[in-house]
Formats: C-alpha cells, sequence, structure tokens
C-alpha cells in the first residue's frame, strides 16, 4: 500500500532533507550525527503526518 504524502509530510520531508545537508558539511562527527537523528526523526513524523491525514 502506497501512502501519499500531505503537505504536512512533505513540510517534515523536506526539514529532514535540510538537516541531512548540513550534517554532510559540519566537521564535528558528533554535531552530524545528531542532525542526522534529527532527521530520522522527521522523516518518520512524515510517515506518521501522512497516514494520519489520509485517515483523517
Amino acid at each position: 500500500m502506497t501512502v501519499q504524502n500531505s503537505q504536512r509530510g512533505k513540510e517534515y520531508l523536506e526539514i529532514a532533507q535540510t538537516l541531512l545537508r548540513a550534517a554532510k558539511t559540519m566537521t564535528d562527527s558528533a554535531i552530524a550525527g545528531q542532525l542526522k537523528a534529527l532527521a530520522d526523526d522527521y522523516q518518520r513524523g512524515a510517515e506518521k503526518a501522512s497516514h494520519v491525514d489520509a485517515d483523517g
């Protein structure tokens, strides 16, 4: 089953992509890791938001 991203889900994905781009430019690996973890959280939030918005 494919769930189309809602507008809110798309916004979460855009934030996740921005965080990943920022992580790639970091020279401090600890900060880069934290940004990647935050991006993962936003990606999960995008999936959840899209599912909730599709059901709603």
